[in-house]
């Protein structure tokens, strides 16, 4: 090769590069904004629910929501995540991995359909038998929807994704309130939820326009199995992760305790959806195509995403987990204050949520999708247990023992696993220090306002969390300027 096809190929890589960082910069202003606009309608609407509907009808809805969401995590088999990382033509795998994407959501609804009641009995209230069937529902629309779905994250296409879920949650908001005013209970959030995600996977067929074909490709039926089973695994570990509270503070602590840790994780939740969620839309599609650019390209995005989501974390979980009782008291009301003993301690967990799925996207991306499985096996190993023993000493145990789970084992393994593959962990120290550092004088800050202030929940919330945030941006924002050149 001479010099100059040397410069040429260079060139080519690096504007290859660029053109991922653009797709991904548009897909995550997208992606940011409607989850940004989906977020604050689902606050709105929470805030309404919470006072209509009782804890009890919360304790309902969170048995068949955690089981709605570890089916939504398995029901595809990996098939979204292997046509968004697949580096040849779509129409190569389109029309196999369709029929196998509805076959995995159908099967595995009618083995839950028929598991409902035990399941319902086990998480502590077997009267939620009919929520959870009417809401498991939901993964049949996904099914339907996958590969449309898969081609629009594939090609940074999240306008058309969002506008497709803001649809479904305007159906889901009216129909939801309107149940509840009638009386319907839990009920009233699983026809919404459903109802909704009708709606969404309908715009979703309309965006994402294919040639509808169908057939069992021997060679796309083998690539998807390959890839797509240990995900399918890894995932249903994570479903299991991210649903295993609600299962265990259920069946030892009872419903109406379930509905107060219900809210709790609701609001610990706020970061993850918003900006956890529309990373994920970008994570995977943004590495898959910087890993076709070699290493330097790789090392560049997991810098700027690690880095990134750390910093805009820390604030509110500093926030969250200082001023716990005052943020449940000012948002919902004073009966739900016992929520602030679990919400002191999943601010914590929030951090992990956050990260564990980019590492997550990285590993998959790289087509390490058995790390994941090594990633999730760990974290689920060590947090039944822990779940088990912390349900025993009430709600606020449980959610301690989810953020020492977290931070003290889970964090240290997703480092081992990225560096098992090439990832160097350790050169992300140094621009870690910054927000770290910034963190740790932001919460003196809040710790010592609360301390000093005898108000109002309100006024104890805006002047110690203000203080804090105030402190931790002027602290940081010299590297986010850094990130964003």
């Amino acid at each position: 090769m001479t010099r100059a096809e040397g410069e040429a190929r260079t060139a080519e890589g690096e504007e290859r590069t660029a053109e991922v960082g653009r797709g991904a910069a548009r897909g995550l202003r997208w992606s940011l904004l409607g989850n940004l606009v989906n977020r604050a309608g689902t606050f709105v609407v929470g805030l309404v629910l919470a006072r209509i509907l009782l804890p009890q009808d919360y304790g309902e809805f969170a048995i068949a929501f955690a089981a709605s969401q570890f089916l939504m995590h398995v029901n595809d088999a990996g098939i979204i995540a292997a046509i968004v990382q697949w580096r040849g033509r779509l129409a190569d795998l389109a029309p196999t991995a369709t029929v196998l994407a509805f076959l995995s959501s159908t099967g595995i609804y009618l083995l839950f359909f028929a598991a409902a009641p035990w399941y319902a009995a086990t998480s502590g209230d077997a009267g939620a038998t009919g929520v959870v069937r009417i809401l498991t529902a939901t993964i049949l629309v996904d099914g339907i929807t996958a590969v449309r779905a898969a081609r629009l994250l594939r090609e940074f296409r999240q306008d058309r994704l969002i506008v497709a879920n803001l649809a479904g949650f305007v159906v889901t908001a009216a129909l939801t309130i309107g149940l509840a005013l009638a009386g319907a209970g839990a009920y009233s959030f699983a026809w919404g939820q459903l109802s909704g995600a009708i709606v969404t996977g309908a715009c979703v067929l309309w965006f994402g326009r294919m040639p509808f074909s169908v057939r069992l490709d021997r060679s796309a039926v083998r690539h998807l199995v390959v890839f797509g089973l240990p995900l399918a695994l890894s995932l249903g570990l994570e479903g299991l992760i991210l649903n295993v509270d609600k299962m265990v503070i259920g069946s030892r602590l009872g419903a109406v305790v379930l509905g107060f840790y219900l809210i709790a994780f609701n609001v610990s939740s706020w970061v993850p959806g918003l900006i956890g969620t529309a990373i994920r839309w970008v994570a995977l599609p943004s590495f898959s195509r910087l890993a076709e650019e070699g290493e330097a390209a790789v090392a560049a995005g997991v810098r700027t995403a690690v880095v990134t989501v750390t910093a805009f974390a820390l604030p509110v979980m500093l926030v969250l987990g200082l001023l716990a009782p005052q943020a449940v008291t000012v948002l919902y009301g004073e009966r739900w204050e016992p929520a602030g003993q679990a919400l002191r301690f999943l601010a914590a967990v929030m951090l992990v949520r956050l990260l564990l799925p980019l590492a997550f996207d990285i590993l998959t991306a790289l087509g390490a999708t058995r790390w994941t499985v090594v990633l999730n096996a760990g974290w689920c190993l060590a947090l039944v247990p822990a779940l088990l023993v912390g349900a025993g000493h009430g709600l606020g145990a449980a959610a301690a023992a989810q953020a020492v789970v977290g931070l003290g084992v889970t964090l240290p393994l997703a480092a081992w696993a990225l560096s098992r593959v090439g990832v160097r962990v350790a050169a992300l120290a140094r621009p870690l220090a910054r927000p770290l550092l910034a963190a740790l004088a932001a919460g003196l800050v809040i710790a010592g306002a609360d301390r000093l202030l005898d108000a109002p929940a309100v006024v104890e919330l805006g002047v110690a969390g203000g203080a804090g945030t105030a402190l931790y941006i002027v602290l940081v924002l010299p590297l986010l300027r850094e990130l964003r050149k």
